[in-house]
């Protein structure tokens, strides 16, 4: 056999990189757990599916064209978020779900030597694309549960190209209102590309939410970040999209991936966009259970950070790894947070009733 030299070969920043591992399908779980029932509150998926119309499509899809490559740059979705949002279709562009578009944003920014700056508490694929990227990747703490401002314009030097600000935060739902926003927009005066990242912006109810797609008149170098996958159900089509300035986007399309989205997901969203009784629906169902789990944890004793997102974070007397497996014995498969640097938290979705009983029976079950 031939021996390959792998150490010439791989890059030091991959070595020091552990690979994301996923969980195992469904299937597999309920045998290796003993559970006949699985309530997934681990990703924050929507428990309502696609908005109706996104249904037809996936059933009325003809299996002919699944022979055709589809439309590269996601040209029909492009049209109708830049008519939906007020800016023009190359304004936007389409990914293979949000983590192709901060894939898309570092590369087009970053150099070696380069670094990109976000919470140390956050979604962390901004973390992990720049660092298996060779790039830097300095993490602010949280303050308060949410992104510190402040700290994060102290880590700017001459080498940082990319500020990432999760708003609503991941996993802890805090949010910059408007104010906040335009003060490090004025802070960062044009030096950094600025992302706030919105996946669950359609979730915030708040009247001091920042209108961040208006804020890219005046801030060319604000970059924003939505998905189909939480609010519209469509995850398991990987589906996000980026708007900028005309400027900023010219430049990041040349890292761009094209044909990276299929046509179902592009043609899925298009109609998912208009259904506002779907967000609505789906707004009242998570402010449902979310007073129920507060009410549930209150009466527990339990410590517990609830705010904007379709998720909470709960703070456990044991470990977060031991209470996963626990309640996978019960058929609930909960987030758990030591990877996201929130030692003995789990962070769950809130589901559909049923499987938030199921959730609080297993959880005193376990307690």
């Amino acid at each position: 056999m031939i021996s390959v030299a792998f150490d010439n070969l791989v890059p030091s920043y991959i070595n020091k990189f552990d690979a994301y591992i996923p969980s195992k399908p469904d299937p597999e779980l309920k045998k290796m757990f003993g559970c006949s029932t699985l309530y997934r509150l681990n990703n924050n998926e929507n428990p309502l599916g696609p908005p109706r119309a996104a249904r037809e499509v996936l059933r009325s899809f003809n299996p002919a064209r699944a022979a055709i490559y589809p439309s590269g740059d996601s040209y029909y979705l492009r049209e109708k978020l830049a008519e939906t949002h007020g800016v023009h279709p190359d304004q936007i562009l389409v990914g293979n779900g949000a983590n192709e578009v901060i894939t898309f944003v570092i590369n087009a920014f970053c150099e070696a030597g380069d670094n990109i700056i976000t919470a140390d508490k956050t979604f962390a694929v901004y973390e992990w694309v720049a660092i298996f990227s060779g790039y830097e990747a300095r993490l602010v703490p949280l303050k308060d549960y949410a992104f510190d401002d402040e700290a994060m314009l102290m880590q700017v030097d001459r080498r940082s190209k990319v500020l990432f600000v999760c708003n609503p935060n991941n996993p802890t739902g805090t949010y910059w209102n408007q104010d906040k926003l335009v003060r490090f927009l004025d802070r960062v005066d044009g030096r950094q590309i600025v992302v706030v990242d919105e996946a669950y912006c359609e979730f915030v109810e708040q009247d001091d939410f920042p209108d961040s797609l208006a804020l890219m008149k005046r801030y060319p170098n604000l970059v924003i970040f939505r998905t189909f996958s939480k609010m519209y159900g469509l995850a398991g089509l990987r589906i996000g999209y980026l708007v900028g300035s005309m400027d900023v986007v010219d430049i990041i399309r040349k890292a761009c991936v094209v044909y990276s989205v299929n046509t179902l997901a592009q043609e899925a969203a298009v109609l998912a966009i208009d259904d506002q009784e779907h967000v609505e629906r789906t707004r009242r169902l998570v402010k449902l259970e979310k007073d129920y789990l507060r009410g549930e944890f209150d009466r527990l004793g339990l410590s517990y950070v609830i705010n904007e997102g379709n998720f909470v974070m709960l703070k456990l007397p044991i470990s977060d790894t031991l209470a996963y497996r626990k309640l996978m014995t019960r058929g609930v498969m909960v987030r758990t947070m030591t990877g996201f640097r929130f030692p003995n938290y789990i962070r769950i979705t809130i589901a559909q009733h049923e499987a938030m009983e199921a959730f609080i029976k297993g959880l005193e079950h376990i307690l």
